[in-house]
């Protein structure tokens, strides 16, 4: 992943944060976003005083940028673009999830908390893609990070589950309407906020995945489809 440039949305913490983590370590340029200011700088310091060499130019920026607002990602995008020669990949992972998974029945979900899940998770997707589009490389990729609660029905799991699959519909639209593959990302349970599993795997130990999905799966194989551990494993052994 020498010197390409790789856009992480929610990269301050959990698995934006390992990914970052990991592709800094493979070599690329990257830029994190997230709402808060001080988690921003602190991530990207933090990276760069400990994955990037000091006798090189810093490898990680970051600017605060709200999902749910187009302006900001655009802003975000055209400062990702300046850093090279354009975007060569995008990881679509900003989320949010107001409540306790398990304990978020669908008929209890208010509409401020229904309306705000879906402006960040799910139009905060198609914000990030759309934006990236015009900066993103012939060879580019884009990864949707999701999961199974988008398409097994488990109780309690609200507008959160609704906004994730209405985000892997969004990456296979895309991925037929782009020259470049978009693939959603599924790593399983991971021990996030999002999540509230304590006992799952640690996103480091997932973030390989994403490296290969960006960078060493054969994008024909990926497109449109989901890349799950399975896949992963199989593809690597």
């Amino acid at each position: 992943m020498d010197d390409r440039t790789a856009v992480i949305t929610g990269g301050t913490r959990g698995i934006g944060r390992a990914v970052a983590e990991t592709f800094v370590d493979a070599g690329a340029r990257v830029v994190i976003c997230g709402r808060e200011t001080a988690d921003i700088d602190e991530t990207v310091d933090e990276l760069n005083d400990t994955h990037t060499d000091p006798d090189e130019e810093a490898r990680v920026s970051g600017l605060r940028t709200d999902v749910r607002d187009e302006y900001e990602v655009e802003r975000l995008m055209e400062h990702a673009a300046r850093r090279g020669s354009g975007i060569d990949i995008v990881v679509a992972n900003a989320a949010v999830n107001h409540g306790t998974p398990g304990e978020m029945p669908t008929h209890e979900e208010s509409y401020s908390r229904f309306d705000d899940t879906m402006r960040t998770n799910l139009r905060g997707v198609f914000a990030t893609i759309t934006e990236a589009v015009p900066h993103l490389a012939a060879d580019g990729r884009v990864l949707v990070p999701s999961g199974g609660v988008a398409r097994e029905a488990k109780a309690g799991m609200g507008a959160y589950a609704i906004s994730k699959a209405g985000a892997e519909a969004v990456a296979r639209s895309f991925s037929v309407d782009l020259d470049q593959p978009v693939c959603v990302v599924d790593p399983g349970l991971v021990a996030t906020d999002l999540t509230g599993i304590e006992k799952a795997r640690d996103p480091s130990d997932v973030a390989p995945m994403y490296l290969w999905a960006a960078s060493e799966a054969d994008p024909e194989t990926i497109n449109g489809e989901i890349v799950d551990l399975k896949l992963w494993k199989q593809s690597t052994r």
